[in-house]
């Protein structure tokens, strides 16, 4: 059975709403419960809304939630700032056309291409679109077919992918996995994407515990720990940078570190 259009809020305010217990809110225990987190109507209590329209929201029912109504469910629910952002993203009602592989510009390729660092760009799905020659020795994209060239498949199902980052692995995937969420969310139900997180549940036995955990992480500059077959062990830092000509892309730089 389908999912309701706006399953993605309900399936976000349900996570966040089973983490917190009625002290952490300051509310009385009362009786046990037989399920984690808040009830719906504590939420509904804190947050100052109907218990109904709440109930509506967590169903994924057509509801447009008004950016007050908003606001204060990320307040009742304890929201930190990404997850407020993912929030007020999810619950707008912008028109969306199914997703279309970006291309990347021929200027903008051209550029990625005359670097010395290792660099490549990714779309809304975090496919790999453009690389340059030195982003191929450590990553090997062009050794791979298309269909594969997604850095989540490659990071989570590519036995050798999963070999370079060694004992490292496991949290850097969890770590891509969290950042993915946003992005995905947002385009939750296209078969692109729907596609794509099936091919990562059959081929990553970790991923389904890290998708239902529904964790949320911002892009941000770091550092990732290799052990490459040729070039043996490498530490580079990377930055990732959002392109004027399309915001779906993104450019990720490495350097040594």
């Amino acid at each position: 059975m389908d999912k309701p259009a706006n399953s993605e809020v309900g399936d976000f305010l349900r996570s966040r709403r089973e983490r917190l217990s009625p002290e952490t809110v300051g509310l009385p225990a009362g009786r046990r419960r037989r399920t984690p987190g808040l009830r719906r109507e504590e939420v509904a209590q804190l947050a100052g809304i109907g218990v109904d329209w709440y109930i509506r929201l967590e169903q994924g029912r057509a509801v447009s939630p008004s950016a007050t109504t908003v606001e204060a469910l990320a307040r009742a629910l304890r929201l930190n700032p990404v997850e407020q952002a993912h929030l007020r993203a999810l619950t707008r009602h912008a028109e969306r056309r199914p997703f279309v592989r970006e291309v990347v510009p021929d200027g903008l390729r051209r550029t990625v291409e005359a670097l010395n660092l290792p660099a490549y760009i990714t779309g809304r799905r975090w496919d790999v679109l453009a690389w340059n020659a030195a982003a191929a020795e450590v990553f090997a994209f062009d050794r791979v077919p298309e269909d594969d060239r997604n850095t989540l498949i490659l990071v989570l199902t590519n036995p050798k992918t999963r070999d370079l980052f060694g004992a490292g692995w496991a949290e850097e995937a969890e770590r891509m996995v969290a950042q993915f969420r946003t992005s995905h969310d947002l385009w939750a139900g296209d078969p692109a994407f729907t596609s794509l997180i099936e091919r990562l549940r059959a081929g990553c036995p970790e991923f389904a515990g890290w998708w239902e955990a529904h964790e949320l992480r911002d892009p941000v500059a770091g550092q990732k720990a290799l052990s490459h077959p040729r070039k043996g062990a490498l530490r580079l830092r990377y930055a990732t940078f959002q392109a004027n000509d399309d915001p779906g892309l993104r450019l990720v730089i490495y350097s040594e570190a």
